[in-house]
């Protein structure tokens, strides 16, 4: 009987995420969700930024996407502007990504400790609707900090270097010529998709962990399984979420690609108008179905194993 108390123990303390932290959690466990978060995130976007970079510019033009065609940009990016164009922006992306994903992951603990004691299920994990719930709520918080930092990513990813030299310069110029307001331009579809994308993300990815759990005899899942599980929990978050991420960044790009600034429904609309519904809002889908099982994999398994490496150094 000691042995498999101490067996079980062991399984709760190499997988912080499978099951709710404690009532009170410290500073060193919430400086360990931050850290992880972060290197997650900057890993993950890292990995994907030329395929990100081409699908926001298929986002914002009127052309009509396809894999050929963005290939075929991804090339004549590389022999016009050099290999590192193709992780332009790049740099913004960090500076966003690194505090969004720092908070996301970092919140997301949080709430499934204070949704488990509200709930009664406090040391455990969560039932479906408060897992989603949980995630939603972490996706609104990070996305509602750090928003204006996406916008600027979403501008140096679409102009040429010319036209904003650095971070610092695309900020300026936004406020001196568009005002202060345009910094926040877009963050109503941002958050409207955000919802169903990270609660989406989030509920998948600890449902397949706990159904491992449930069935594999509690063993802990390998690293390739784990990041199985966030590709799976990246397509169906990013299917969900896609035409609104779509119309934010009509919205951000707005004063740049010749765009009318708009309300959300009259993004949408004109979108529907040039290009059709289905070829307009999911424009680049097949892109993000690459890029997006590939980054939510990476993120989701490197925030678990920091997790783990960073409990196992504290211990």
């Amino acid at each position: 009987m000691g042995s498999g108390v101490k067996e079980a123990s062991m399984h709760l303390r190499e997988d912080a995420d499978s099951v709710l932290p404690a009532p009170k959690r410290d500073h060193g466990q919430v400086l360990s969700s931050l850290l992880s978060g972060a290197l997650a995130g900057a890993l993950a976007k890292t990995a994907v930024a030329p395929l990100d970079r081409t699908k926001i510019i298929f986002q914002v033009s009127s052309k009509r996407f396809s894999a050929k065609e963005a290939f075929r940009l991804l090339y004549f990016t590389y022999l016009n502007e050099g290999f590192l164009s193709l992780w332009r922006g790049n740099s913004a992306t960090m500076v966003r990504v690194v505090p969004y994903a720092a908070i996301q992951f970092s919140a997301h603990e949080e709430y499934k400790r204070v949704l488990g004691r509200y709930y009664g299920f406090r040391g455990e994990a969560l039932p479906p609707w408060p897992r989603l719930l949980a995630g939603a709520l972490a996706g609104t918080t990070a996305a509602s900090l750090t928003y204006p930092l996406d916008l600027v990513r979403a501008r140096m990813a679409v102009t040429p270097k010319e036209m904003y030299s650095n971070i610092f310069h695309v900020f300026a110029r936004i406020s001196r010529e568009e005002g202060l307001k345009t910094l926040y331009h877009g963050f109503t579809p941002t958050v409207l998709g955000v919802i169903p994308y990270a609660g989406l993300s989030f509920f998948t990815y600890e449902t397949l962990k706990s159904l491992h759990r449930e069935y594999g005899g509690g063993r802990q899942p390998y690293p390739f399984e784990r990041m199985i599980f966030g590709a799976c929990a990246g397509l169906l978050g990013q299917s969900a979420s896609y035409p609104l991420d779509v119309v934010r960044r009509r919205m951000q790009t707005a004063g740049v690609t010749g765009h009318a600034h708009g309300s959300i429904l009259s993004t949408l609309r004109a979108v529907v108008r040039e290009e059709g519904a289905v070829r307009g809002l999911y424009k680049g889908l097949s892109m993000n179905w690459l890029k997006g099982p590939i980054a939510v994999g990476i993120s989701f398994t490197t925030f678990d194993l920091m997790q783990i490496l960073l409990r196992q150094l504290r211990s």
